[in-house]
């Protein structure tokens, strides 16, 4: 049986092993809501993990395998059904010659910690950083490198593909097209920055258009701050294509109260923290709902959110169903 085949039958049996999920199978486009899991990078950072340098998460995947099964397994239990393996990081230019190691791990990591049925999105991101798309390397250099990880994530079993955080929309598109090529199902996923000055929604509708030209089965707006992020949705649901639109957003600045909650140290401060964290679950769900409305069929988290996050969205879902 080959390796699709064999990703075929996993999806068969989603939910299998978490019955009150209140979303539709992550492979069929007609589906209910799909709830994707939130950050690994912050989510390592919050529990004390070490994620500095350009490798950033990626370094976690060999040091500190169990925080990263951890982190999928608090998203599956939070209510998630696709989890992102850690693979943001993992390419060559950020973790050196093992970095196929590096994505082996990651993916392994993410399929060993979920339930079966549950989907594993192979990460992949720009280039240069996030937030700096004016560093992109050259399209010849960025469809080589997109091209080698996007072929590895495949080989590794991924059930979708994620290319997310995009502000450069040349560089989106070349991803986009190296990852439709796979014939796996591929999200793309753009940001207008924790300052909203990357993208402009109508130049983010743009772009995301002419993804779906080339094959993306999902447009998402992601990493832009929450409290702001409807006006995105709002631009993408215009699009009226076939694609599923989405969004994860960040959690914003601190004093948005959204989220960025450490795990606390004493008993008090423990309580403290944990009831800080509930009430910014709670104000991001409400943004989410807000998402949905506006016609987004996925909704998760992004940096400085959390299971929590996730699992107050759900809440919502079901109170909703019901």
């Amino acid at each position: 049986m080959n390796q699709r085949n064999e990703r075929g039958q996993r999806s068969a049996a989603f939910a299998s092993e978490n019955a009150a999920e209140p979303v539709g199978r992550w492979d069929d486009p007609t589906g209910g809501v799909l709830v994707l899991d939130g950050p690994i990078g912050t989510q390592l950072a919050a529990r004390g993990v070490d994620t500095s340098g350009t490798a950033w998460s990626a370094k976690a995947n060999e040091h500190s395998p169990e925080a990263v099964a951890a982190i999928h397994r608090d998203y599956a239990s939070a209510g998630a059904s696709v989890h992102t393996a850690n693979t943001f990081r993992t390419r060559s230019r950020n973790i050196g010659q093992r970095w196929r190691e590096f994505t082996r791990r990651a993916v392994t990591l993410a399929r060993s910690s979920v339930p079966v049925g549950h989907a594993v999105a192979g990460s992949i991101g720009p280039l240069a950083d996030c937030y700096e798309p004016e560093k992109t390397p050259p399209p010849s250099v960025a469809r080589h490198e997109h091209r080698q990880m996007i072929e590895a994530l495949a080989e590794e079993g991924c059930d979708l593909l994620l290319c997310e955080t995009f502000a450069n929309l040349q560089e989106a598109s070349i991803a986009t097209a190296e990852a439709v090529r796979t014939g796996l199902p591929t999200w793309v996923a753009l940001t207008a920055g924790y300052r909203t000055d990357l993208l402009s929604a109508e130049t983010m509708a743009e772009g995301a258009k002419r993804l779906v030209e080339l094959g993306a089965t999902a447009v998402l707006v992601n990493c832009t701050p929450a409290i702001v992020t409807k006006v995105y949705v709002d631009r993408l649901a215009q699009l009226q294509s076939s694609a599923r639109i989405g969004a994860y957003a960040n959690a914003g600045d601190r004093q948005a109260g959204l989220g960025w909650y450490m795990h606390g140290s004493g008993e008090q401060a423990t309580k403290d923290v944990e009831s800080g964290k509930r009430r910014a679950a709670i104000r991001y769900a409400d943004c989410a709902a807000e998402w949905i409305q506006a016609g987004a069929t996925i909704v998760g988290g992004c940096c400085g959110t959390g299971p929590e996050h996730i699992e107050q969205i759900c809440r919502r879902l079901i109170d909703h169903r019901t």
